[in-house]
């Protein structure tokens, strides 16, 4: 039987290696029934917010598969289809063969009774946020991995030209649409700052929506969920599902949730946290913020200097608008006073970012305790800031895992599995570090030379930490530390005179021309999550 499986040709995922199975439950919410921090952007009709809750659940196999690929199916196959270049007469044709991605299932149960917290706390929360070609599904392993860990992870839906598609419902006062992939050239321009602020925008926006969206499910004053793949798994009631959350989520003290966002997404949590901790007046400050939230609402108290945050190769060119050029100014709210420092605030590039010298310098200086001067000795604790050898852009992924052997020819991707492992256990530990009542990583996940066969043991409290992980001084093979300190030009020079990074940085080239831009360009996107 082993040896039949070897030879399925379905991509497929590896199971979670947490002590806790996972379920997973669609959500699709009218957003005119949820309360916005913030007005919607002008002419914006988008009538819902939309997520996938990964959580601790009860083990059982009993429960239908999910799928990785979202309804409608065919539809998603030519969107990723033209997403990597095909015409679209090419693409719809793709979406008429039988595709292996249609069989693609996610190790998760689906709308499965959610596990009672055997500490007696309320289960911690993280919103995550897709980058460019994600979607709700396309970080599952990531956001998998760290629910088996004992967080809830609310993984947004982003309906601003980001996802390859995006299918909206109707709801009694919008219709239903279809929101395509906007292709936009990544040769900064008034143009293109005009159009990364409006994408922005909205992502900012339905952060807002997904806020209170999570306060009302804990309240039990959610509105009724549209998405149909949420019938109960008790009975016929879509409000079943959701109701199981209400009095459990950890969503309503200062600092309680973490955010979290890959590439577009690390620049839409870095811009949201700023947004909604300074609220500038655009009159005082002389520009045109992109999201200000009323200072009554419950998302202000919930924005501190000790909430969490987790930037995984983030993409700084839309941090970098001048319409929000006094925000850049302004540091994360974790390094002001009263703040931690950098102790909350994790960043994990790719090595592809890591040898994009010019980006890398800004991104050490956007998560610097200034970033509107060069960076310095910190005065507070630095930021985490690490990068895994041999990592392409994808490797924070799903396609990384679903398709290892074309991003190791195209990106020189290396062992997808162990990459992803690296990135959820240094989340963990800065959770656990800022908080956050995680479970232990396994002695397998932590590479420990001796461990018993079971991987879930813990022999003593102190393993409960995984230590070496955040370790600066190179306690994990392959992960290498990054700093932000007034030697980082050093690094710098490093990078640039590494010639074991040239044939990486051709390659990234190679598929930042076929987007339309130049590495010349400090702010030139390597992001393309599907690219494969």
């Amino acid at each position: 039987m082993s040896w039949l499986s070897s030879l399925n040709p379905t991509p497929a995922f590896p199971a979670y290696t947490g002590p806790y199975a996972v379920g997973s439950v669609d959500v699709e919410l009218p957003a005119d029934q949820l309360d916005t921090p913030s007005p919607a952007p002008v002419g914006d009709d988008i009538g819902t917010v939309a997520f996938r809750i990964f959580y601790p659940c009860e083990k059982s196999t009993t429960y239908r598969p999910v799928r990785w690929l979202p309804n409608p199916q065919k539809r998603y196959v030519a969107a990723y289809s033209q997403f990597l270049g095909a015409s679209s007469a090419i693409a719809e044709a793709i979406s008429l063969l039988p595709q292996l991605l249609s069989y693609v299932t996610i190790p998760v149960h689906r709308n499965a009774p959610l596990l009672h917290n055997t500490s007696n706390t309320r289960w911690p929360v993280m919103i995550f946020s897709h980058g460019l070609g994600g979607s709700r599904n396309a970080y599952s392993h990531l956001c998998g991995s760290l629910a088996s860990h004992g967080m809830v992870v609310i993984a947004t839906d982003h309906r601003d030209g980001s996802a390859p598609t995006a299918h909206i419902r109707a709801t009694e006062k919008t219709k239903a649409r279809t929101i395509p992939y906007i292709r936009m050239s990544h040769n900064p321009s008034p143009e293109l700052w005009r159009a990364r602020d409006e994408q922005l925008r909205t992502r900012l926006w339905e952060m807002g929506l997904v806020h209170d969206a999570i306060v009302k499910i804990d309240t039990g004053s959610a509105p009724k969920n549209m998405d149909p793949n949420s019938v109960s798994w008790r009975r016929n009631d879509v409000n079943e599902v959701l109701s199981m959350f209400k009095d459990t989520l950890a969503v309503h003290n200062p600092g309680s949730i973490a955010f979290a966002g890959h590439s577009f997404g690390g620049a839409t949590v870095y811009q949201f946290l700023k947004s909604v901790f300074y609220r500038p007046d655009p009159e005082k400050e002389g520009f045109s913020p992109l999201y200000t939230p009323l200072e009554s609402s419950s998302l202000v108290r919930q924005i501190t200097p000790h909430t969490p945050a987790t930037l995984l190769d983030p993409w700084c060119l839309p941090m970098q608008s001048p319409s929000t050029a006094w925000l850049w100014s302004k540091p994360l709210p974790c390094f002001t006073p009263g703040g931690p420092g950098g102790a909350n605030l994790l960043a994990i590039l790719s090595e592809g970012f890591f040898k994009w010298s010019e980006h890398l310098a800004v991104t050490m200086q956007a998560v610097s305790e200034n970033p509107a001067a060069p960076p310095k000795n910190p005065a507070q604790a630095p930021p985490h800031l690490f990068y895994p050898v041999g990592s392409a852009h994808l490797s924070q992924s799903d396609f990384s895992i679903l398709f290892p052997w074309l991003t190791k020819k195209m990106f020189k991707a290396e062992d997808p599995e162990r990459m992803l492992k690296l990135n959820v256990r240094a989340i963990l530990q800065v959770l656990r570090q800022s908080g956050f009542d995680v479970a232990p990583t396994s002695v397998i996940d932590r590479e420990e030379e001796e461990h018993n066969n079971d991987a879930q043991v813990v022999v003593n409290d102190d393993q409960r930490g995984d230590w070496k992980i955040l370790d600066t001084k190179g306690g994990v093979k392959g992960w290498v530390a990054l700093r932000t300190t007034d030697d980082s030009e050093e690094v710098l020079k490093e990078v640039s005179s590494d010639s074991d990074g040239v044939g990486k940085g051709a390659l990234l080239s190679e598929v930042i021309k076929d987007h339309g831009g130049s590495q010349q360009q400090a702010h030139q996107p390597q992001e393309v999550e599907a690219r494969g």
